[in-house]
């Protein structure tokens, strides 16, 4: 009989015997799941902090803004013309709506909503009234100065300051109205983890969620537009 060689060994998946240097292995595979996790947070923190500081240059841009616009038009006589009081109007909705900017943030920080139900239902409120009174203050002004360029002549009875607040307050009326449902139906609900509170509209069926997104086209862009 001739000498039989041993054969080298064969690693096999199913082998139920642990190949070397499978620990070191293993561990630089660890170490790599590590890295990729701490990078991983480290870009979601990094994206966090981007996302805070555009909210409060925004904020703290729009406050300033807008603030020297409300004083501007108050403050002297000589800007108490009809466009600006229209503009006096648009300023002063976004000027609730940057107020509302801090709970927005914190909320998307947080990724929780820790603010109550009542301010839920308040800052969903005032973003839904900002944006009607903001579409309608438009459309006043593209129509006050249709009058003043096509109807020249008429312009001096309907382009007067005192006409103007009384279309202003038409225009809060209105928007208070189309935009009453937001605070109705806003409120409070845990997600689906149970980890967190967020601040959502809540309706009754799907079929509400869709109405309303006809509703809000159909009042907030289609009818302005014609």
């Amino acid at each position: 009989t001739g000498v039989q060689m041993a054969s080298a060994p064969q690693w096999t998946i199913a082998s139920s015997v642990v190949p070397p240097n499978t620990s070191v292995a293993m561990g630089e595979v660890s170490w790599q799941e590590g890295q990729a996790e701490s990078g991983g947070k480290m870009g979601e923190i990094a994206s966090m902090v981007v996302i805070q500081c555009i909210y409060a240059l925004v904020c703290l841009l729009g406050l300033l803004g807008n603030s020297l616009v409300i004083f501007v038009i108050l403050r002297y006589a000589k800007m108490k013309t009809a466009t600006n009081i229209y503009l006096l109007n648009l300023a002063i909705a976004d000027e609730l709506f940057m107020l509302s900017i801090p709970f927005v943030a914190t909320s998307a920080a947080l990724h929780h909503w820790p603010f109550g139900r009542a301010l839920c239902r308040t800052v969903l409120g005032v973003d839904g009234l900002n944006m009607f009174t903001s579409v309608f203050c438009l459309t006043v002004l593209s129509l006050d100065r249709y009058i003043a360029v096509v109807h020249p002549l008429r312009a001096a009875t309907y382009r007067r300051p005192r006409v103007a607040k009384m279309v202003n307050g038409g225009v809060w009326l209105l928007s208070l109205l189309v935009a009453s449902p937001i605070p109705i139906f806003a409120g409070t609900a845990t997600t689906h983890d149970g980890q967190a509170v967020a601040c959502n509209l809540l309706w009754p069926s799907p079929a509400w969620s869709a109405a309303f997104v006809v509703y809000t086209t159909l009042l907030g862009f289609l009818l302005p537009v014609l």
